[in-house]
């Protein structure tokens, strides 16, 4: 139970920092920090939460929206 916490905190966590950074890089910076803290409290590895979470944050801002800050 205590572990079902910790993720919906770090979810949260991720939700409120998923907007942050103006260029697409910037993006995938804050997405691989979050992507690898969900993972650690998930039992998962790190690495792999990183690099999807890098890959979401660096593109999805792009994928909602086109005309957004550093898309091309």
């Amino acid at each position: 139970m205590a572990s079902t916490f910790k993720l919906f905190g770090a979810l949260g966590v991720a939700a409120t920092l998923a907007a942050c950074g103006a260029t697409p890089g910037e993006r995938a910076a804050t997405g691989a920090l979050t992507g690898a803290a969900v993972a650690q409290v998930a039992g998962e590895s790190a690495v792999n939460g990183a690099l999807i979470g890098g890959a979401i944050g660096g593109i999805a801002p792009c994928v909602t929206n086109p005309n957004a800050n550093g898309c091309y």
